[in-house]
């Protein structure tokens, strides 16, 4: 360093504030030096998994006091550690992965802390959905991010068909368990469309497929274990989808009439063509089949 450089002073920990602390997605040194100084200063630090962040702690040298603070017990301890930052007690707030709060605890003790005038001051760091938005190659200008959808199939096809003609380009999170779900239900709701999964970010087996949403789910299903949780990015709507519509048309009413194949068939093959999702052209082909019958 110059030696005409001005000096970095280490983070400054004040009492009674709750600082939230992104920490790495998998490699441990993707963490800035302001975190560290801020989780060795703070009082306490409350953490999503005590034993991983002991464990993440201590490969840095870092010893501190820790509470579990997860989705199971946040409305039982929130109360406790608002009582705690009151008396002036420093408090760091961490998750397994990433940035606390975004699809992870957390809301319920900022939202507590803010209600109770007390600060909360973000140590900005490593976000997955930003980290997978970056080398996507979809457009990065305007997007959404919709995390984790409903378990309930009902509401997971609504939040799919409310984002549908969404133009800015989507960010879902979802478990390596039901990733082929989400890929074969966002086909059936929004069509092919261009899309990006990546999957293990930063550690030793990540991945990036790139692809239609067709060829990433084929790519999958050939395998036996699907592992790490993932990031599926899924291009906004094409409104020149929405010109096209006239044509495609045609094409449904064509293959209705020739009769070779089901209407689920003509859909299949119609949607894999054209882009346009395969319940919207299942829809048209059954009103054309109703009106060819006289119904």
């Amino acid at each position: 360093m110059n030696k005409n450089s001005p000096k970095i002073r280490n983070s400054v920990i004040n009492p009674g504030i709750l600082y939230v602390v992104a920490t790495p997605l998998g490699n441990r040194d993707d963490i800035t030096l302001r975190a560290l100084d801020s989780l060795r200063q703070v009082d306490l630090i409350a953490a999503e998994d005590t034993r991983k962040t002991g464990g993440f702690l201590t490969l840095h040298g870092i010893k501190n006091n820790l509470i579990s603070y997860h989705e199971h017990n946040e409305a039982e301890r929130t109360p406790a550690l608002i009582a705690k930052l009151q008396k002036g007690v420093s408090m760091a707030l961490v998750s397994n992965a990433g940035t606390p709060t975004v699809s992870d605890p957390g809301y319920r003790l900022i939202e507590a802390a803010l209600e109770n005038h007390l600060s909360v001051l973000p140590i900005p760091g490593v976000c997955a959905a930003t980290a997978a938005l970056s080398v996507a190659g979809l457009p990065t200008d305007s997007f959404i991010f919709a995390g984790f959808l409903a378990k309930k199939k009902a509401k997971r096809l609504r939040q799919l068909n409310e984002l549908a003609s969404e133009p800015r380009t989507l960010i879902f999170y979802e478990s390596p368990r039901r990733i082929l779900r989400l890929l074969n239900e966002t086909i059936d709701v929004m069509g092919d469309r261009r899309a990006v999964l990546a999957r293990e970010m930063t550690k030793l087996h990540e991945e990036f497929i790139r692809g239609r949403l067709s060829e990433i789910q084929k790519g999958l299903a050939g395998r036996n274990n699907i592992k790490g949780e993932c990031t599926l990015l899924v291009a906004g709507n094409d409104r020149a989808q929405d010109q096209s519509w006239p044509m495609v048309r045609r094409q449904i009413e064509a293959a209705v009439l020739a009769g070779q194949n089901s209407l689920s068939a003509i859909s299949r093959e119609i949607a894999a063509t054209s882009g346009i999702a395969k319940n919207k052209i299942y829809g048209e082909a059954l009103r054309i089949s109703k009106e060819l019958d006289g119904g």
